[in-house]
């Protein structure tokens, strides 16, 4: 039998709805701050973005409120149904939302425009939790690995297709819920060695090594393949003889092929790397094949897979990407300025938070903002708002906020008894923390504008529901945990 829960208020975590709350009140004068202008202070006139953005925050509390309303079971029993609606939902936005700034993500209801990417983040993190919290889920089973990436990489696919790419890139961060669910470390180190890969082979495509026609970003692409190779036989292998002898002849062949071209005859040293990278696969697959030790093959695997995306990603780079998104990349790793283009939304929100200085301008008296020299300055950009007008001190205690805000949630995803509220709590974190690393850092130029909101300060009524259903959902289940069966 089911014993008596305590009221839905007590078992509430009232601490991050205060959190939620500060943030959410903090944004708003965020937003009137990035929208007021001169001689219009009504910032509850419905007709200006601070009064529509109110509204949005009032039916927010609303919609928190029914979600701690619902029984905590609504939630995992109607996780497939919530996200084939949403599904469905998405399909249909693709053929009958207009062309609004060149994507079709955004359906008009009346005076109401709502993005239903923005929900579907809470759908998948549902159904994520439901299908990895069966009995006979494992990490280590491939069915159910295909399974979760099917559910996470349809409505990625869907959103690329409405050219949302910015908020197809947010279903990434579900890599780090399945880490903390047992995904193994090496997919993870796969990922981040692709972005490095992507990176420097980009950025240094057209600088030579030295005297020689050797592209630098190849070069050293395949130089970290064949030592992250060799490392992993040291790590997975314990082969430390094997992992030294890869690490040596890769060393002392480019040494000599280096003096070589330098030398003597120039010539392009990837020919040597190619020829390295030749002998290592053949090793790694006759020590598999012939002791039967699967790593080894594994590990020739990853480097194959290494190589195939080198030379995928700069025809991805240059066929797949529009050229506003190249030139959005090349801004940040500093190939272009284009000051008065691409860069010139980070430019601009760079010298709003620099003008900032310590203590800031103070509310309402931001003249970068004021003067509309940023733009997407109350959405996208919005965190130079805070930069300017509140300085280094009010920025670094809305960062500090989010710090508590996160660890907060690693706190309430950690004490869940039910895998169901444990996936369902660090899908939850995972998306959060990407929007907040994402969104700070392309407004300070450290990463590429993709177009995320900041979550509870971007102006919009569907980011800010869409964050109040992940977490309140979040919350409801947290309230449930007392549950127990005897």
């Amino acid at each position: 039998m089911v014993t008596r829960r305590d009221s839905i208020w007590k078992s509430l975590d009232w601490a991050t709805v205060v959190i939620y709350l500060l943030l959410v009140v903090c944004g708003w004068f965020s937003v009137c701050g990035a929208s007021y202008s001169y001689g219009n202070p009504e910032f509850l006139d419905f007709s200006t973005r601070a009064g529509k953005q109110f509204v949005w925050i009032v039916c927010s509390f609303g919609l928190g409120f029914v979600l701690l309303m619902l029984d905590d079971l609504f939630y995992d029993t109607f996780s497939y149904f919530i996200y084939m609606a949403l599904i469905l939902l998405l399909v249909v936005t693709i053929f009958i939302a207009p062309d609004t700034k060149g994507s079709r993500s955004w359906l008009i209801l009346g005076p109401v425009s709502l993005q239903p990417a923005e929900f579907a983040k809470f759908a998948t993190a549902l159904a994520l939790a439901k299908y990895m919290s069966a009995y006979s889920f494992s990490m280590k089973n491939w069915k159910n690995c295909l399974m979760v990436a099917f559910l996470i990489l349809f409505p990625m696919c869907l959103i690329i297709l409405q050219r949302e790419t910015g908020s197809a890139l947010v279903y990434l961060a579900f890599s780090l819920m399945l880490y903390r669910e047992g995904m193994p470390g090496v997919v993870l180190f796969a990922g981040v060695c692709a972005v490095i890969y992507f990176v420097v082979g980009i950025r240094y495509a057209d600088v030579m090594v030295g005297n020689t026609p050797t592209p630098l970003g190849e070069f050293v692409v395949l130089s970290l393949i064949l030592l992250f190779a060799a490392g992993m036989v040291w790590v997975y292998k314990r082969n430390v003889r094997l992992a030294c002898y890869m690490i040596g002849l890769t060393a002392m062949v480019t040494l000599l092929a280096y003096l070589v071209s330098l030398y003597l005859v120039p010539f392009n040293l990837v020919w040597v790397q190619w020829g390295l990278c030749a002998v290592l696969l053949a090793c790694l697959f006759y020590l598999a094949l012939g002791d039967r030790h699967w790593h080894y093959l594994l590990i020739g695997l990853f480097a194959l897979s290494s190589i195939g995306f080198l030379y995928s990603s700069d025809y991805f780079f240059n066929k797949v990407l529009e050229p506003h998104q190249q030139m959005r990349i090349k801004v940040v790793l500093g190939l272009e300025e284009d000051l008065t283009g691409a860069g010139y939304n980070v430019n601009q929100s760079k010298i709003a938070i620099g003008s900032g200085g310590l203590a800031g301008k103070g509310f309402l008296n931001g003249t970068q903002t004021k003067l509309k020299y940023v733009p997407e300055q109350d959405t996208d950009f919005i965190f130079c708002t805070v930069g300017e007008e509140e300085g280094f001190v009010g920025a670094a205690t809305v960062l500090v906020l989010y710090l508590v805000f996160i660890l907060r949630l690693i706190v309430l995803a950690e004490r869940q008894h039910s895998p169901f509220g444990r996936v369902y709590g660090y899908s939850v974190l995972s998306i959060f923390l990407f929007h907040l690393f994402i969104n700070v850092g392309m407004v300070l130029g450290l990463t590429p504008v993709i177009g995320i909101p900041l979550p509870f300060f971007s102006y919009g009524g569907s980011s800010l529901w869409g964050f109040t259903l992940l977490l309140f959902i979040f919350l409801r289940i947290d309230a449930g945990r007392g549950r127990m069966l005897v």
